[in-house]
């Protein structure tokens, strides 16, 4: 699919409702005070552990650290093979074959960043060919990122139409958009931005790249899922949300699945449809099961920082 010519009818898409900012973050805020009993606490850390997906995007990546996230991606927490596996590892286009072949029989999936990640700043042509090579090489995840600047300057249309184009070269695998919702600049941009993601074909919002901040919020997760929830109702199809960076702590984690619960429903809580970008999460989550399980804290030393 190629960017929205002259010779074709102008793109006329829904209007985005107007998003109350008060109601929103009073909401998001109201959600993170709900009390959670201990079976159900040990139950949540460890649904978010299988929702996680475990990143390494540096310029100093190497095979051996992609293999090694693959390791801890497959099995946690070493003395304990019930907890876990992740849900995906993310990488690079040219660390994906080197996943692959190390998650090789496992369930964790490989997703790879595309589309000029993190700015989004290239012609279309070079988006479409990084997506097509990511693929190729075996990713089953592609997270894209949309044009910031176009979405900020109104056009709409090129956001939509480079998001479906992306959608049509990942052929079978799924597509995550990435919205950067720092650089948005306001709820209702986002909210728009949401809509047009779904719109546009695609399988998972996700808010951040991680590389900017503000990266995910309460309240920007909280709208970002109810944009999914009128979607759904709108045309059946579920949309999974992914809120990438910030998210440190299991006490965040659980906040954020309580959020998922009340907006969406048991249904989104799996890894199918919901998952957290946030690699610095999985060790404190670990260090809480270790807590729950012997009454004392471990020291962050017992776990492995790759």
């Amino acid at each position: 699919m190629s960017s929205r010519g002259a010779d074709r009818a102008p793109l006329i898409l829904p209007p985005s409702p107007t998003v109350d900012a008060v109601a929103l973050e009073e909401r998001a805020a109201a959600l993170a005070k709900r009390s959670i009993k201990k079976a159900t606490k040990i139950a949540g850390l460890r649904l978010a552990i299988r929702m996680m997906d475990l990143t390494t995007l540096e310029g100093k990546d190497t095979p051996g650290k992609v293999r090694a996230l693959c390791s801890k991606a497959m099995r946690p927490l070493d003395s304990d093979p019930t907890i876990g596996p992740c849900a995906a590892i993310c990488v690079y286009p040219n660390f994906v074959s080197v996943a692959k072949a190390a998650l090789a029989g496992s369930q964790v999936l490989v997703a790879s960043v595309a589309t000029a990640f993190p700015s989004g700043q290239s012609p279309l042509s070079i988006k479409l060919d990084d997506v097509r090579r990511a693929v190729e090489f075996g990713a089953d995840e592609i997270d894209m990122v949309i044009d910031r600047g176009a979405m900020l300057a109104g056009e709409t249309a090129k956001v939509f139409d480079e998001i479906a184009a992306t959608k049509e070269a990942c052929g079978q695998a799924h597509l995550k958009v990435i919205l950067e919702t720092g650089e948005l600049g306001s709820y209702d941009v986002i909210r728009r931005a949401s809509d047009l993601a779904m719109l546009a074909g695609a399988d998972f919002i996700k808010t951040s790249t991680g590389k900017i901040q503000p990266a995910a919020t309460p309240p920007v997760t909280l709208l970002m899922l109810e944009a999914i929830r009128d979607y759904y109702y709108a045309t059946g199809r579920k949309i999974g949300m992914k809120p990438a960076g910030g998210v440190r702590t299991a006490k965040q984690a659980l906040h954020y699945l309580v959020i998922v619960k009340e907006t969406l429903g048991d249904d989104w809580l799996a890894p199918s449809l919901f998952r957290f970008g946030a690699s610095a999460l999985l060790n404190d989550v670990l260090m809480q099961l270790e807590k729950e399980r012997t009454g004392a804290y471990q020291a962050s030393d017992d776990f492995s920082k790759d």
